[in-house]
């Protein structure tokens, strides 16, 4: 119970470890209603994308709480199809625009476009060292790829968004991180639910008196992984959110490791169909 509900990026600026994920939520009502219901609930961490085509929707959820911006921590992502570095100013002046926010939190590169990603990390930095965004990063990015961005940076990634769970605890990856400073984020941490009946994690939920999933985004947050749990329902995002009351020992966290298989939900990044 020692975890804070916040991470310090390696800039100082402080990321809330448990956000709204949105993908495949609709634009309109359903994104708008689940951002307002997840504020409401004391969710501070919004996560969209240009690729998702809800962040009008995201936006209007925005407006429609009762939090001031300053309290809320918004991240978006610039597409494959927007990368390049006047490609990337442009994508982000049209989030921007969606999203009706003057500056971000976070800005993401979503995948490792080849040939792109070095000049839209240069689009980013510039955007950063102007003050429009916070903290800059990327996603789905393996080791070699930011050793490879990282030989012309003059910012290290603040964040790296991938797919993480106890079927794919990329660990090797999570090292590697940690000894960057980049915060390590995942998507699918849930794995849509697909590893829930594993006894390990139903024994450590009757322990604990908690849910599968909530056993899950604490082993996330047991190794320092911010999360962004996807759910429209108030009640599950209730649920999601409620992991800061109880603490899995050591044993109990080796064992959830042990679930790792390899399997994605998603492509591997070097496997990804960057022409499509």
């Amino acid at each position: 119970m020692g975890i804070r509900s916040e991470a310090v990026l390696s800039n100082g600026v402080k990321i809330p470890r448990v956000g709204l994920g949105v993908y495949k939520m609709e634009d309109g009502e359903e994104v708008k209603q689940a951002v307002q219901s997840a504020v409401d609930l004391g969710y501070r961490h919004i996560d969209t994308a240009s690729f998702y085509g809800n962040e009008a929707g995201v936006g209007e959820g925005i407006k429609a709480c009762a939090v001031p911006r300053d309290e809320l921590f918004i991240t978006t992502k610039v597409w494959n199809d927007e990368q390049g570095y006047e490609e990337t100013l442009e994508a982000f002046n049209r989030s921007l625009d969606k999203l009706g926010v003057e500056t971000l939190d976070l800005y993401l590169i979503h995948w490792p476009v080849p040939g792109k990603f070095k000049d839209t990390w240069k689009a980013l930095e510039k955007l950063y060292h102007e003050g429009r965004v916070r903290a800059i990063g990327v996603c789905n990015f393996m080791e070699h790829h930011l050793d490879e961005l990282m030989k012309g940076a003059e910012v290290t990634p603040m964040v790296n968004q991938v797919e993480f769970h106890p079927a794919l605890y990329q660990e090797a990856l999570a090292d590697y991180c940690y000894q960057k400073g980049i915060q390590l984020e995942a998507w699918a941490p849930l794995a849509r639910g697909r590893y829930f009946d594993a006894a390990i994690l139903k024994q450590l939920a009757e322990n604990y008196q908690k849910t599968p999933a909530q056993v899950i985004l604490r082993w996330h947050l047991q190794h320092d992984v911010v999360v962004i749990p996807k759910s429209s329902n108030p009640d599950r995002q209730k649920e999601n959110f409620d992991v800061f009351d109880f603490d899995l020992k050591s044993d109990e966290m080796l064992r959830i490791d042990e679930l790792h298989s390899g399997d994605r939900i998603g492509k591997h990044p070097d496997e990804f169909d960057y022409d499509a």
